[in-house]
């Protein structure tokens, strides 16, 4: 299969479609087996790199079986993401996007900015379709309120 920008640009959409409808499974059908997820922000009073979550595809799917369990905010994230740069290496792209989620209230359906970031993905070119090989999601957001545990 020849894979062109557009094919990799939806790719990165269809995963903030998979995760806005907490469609796990189908989220993770995007995923390379050895597909590995890391949410970071960049602490400017420590000058350091907070490391939130680095989970490996069978740890993050552990992970997400675990979220009936917690006390998660109910209500319910949307993400916008934006391609911003697309390089293609035969086997890989390596993808730029800037990121903001909303939240809207289930009380009132109030609709807010929840975090601002980037993504920077690796996807795997060389199957039948692109696939997700990596996500690193780069936060400038640091204050994400109690019961977040969503992949964002």
């Amino acid at each position: 299969m020849t894979v062109n920008r557009t094919d990799v640009e939806e790719l990165i959409y269809d995963t903030c479609l998979k995760l806005d409808a907490k469609d796990w499974p189908g989220f993770l059908d995007l995923c390379t087996k050895d597909f590995t997820y890391k949410v970071t922000a960049y602490a400017p009073e420590i000058r350091k790199e907070m490391t939130w979550l680095d989970r490996d595809r069978a740890e993050l799917q552990e992970f997400i079986g675990m979220l009936p369990k917690h006390n998660t905010d109910p209500n319910p994230l949307t993400r916008h993401a934006q391609v911003w740069k697309v390089k293609m290496n035969g086997r890989r792209a390596e993808i730029v996007s800037s990121l903001q989620i909303y939240r809207t209230a289930l009380d009132g359906g109030a609709s807010e900015l929840y975090a601002v970031g980037k993504y920077y993905d690796t996807v795997a070119l060389d199957g039948d379709a692109p696939r997700l090989l990596a996500r690193h999601v780069k936060l400038d957001t640091r204050d994400l309120g109690w019961g977040t545990h969503l992949p964002l």
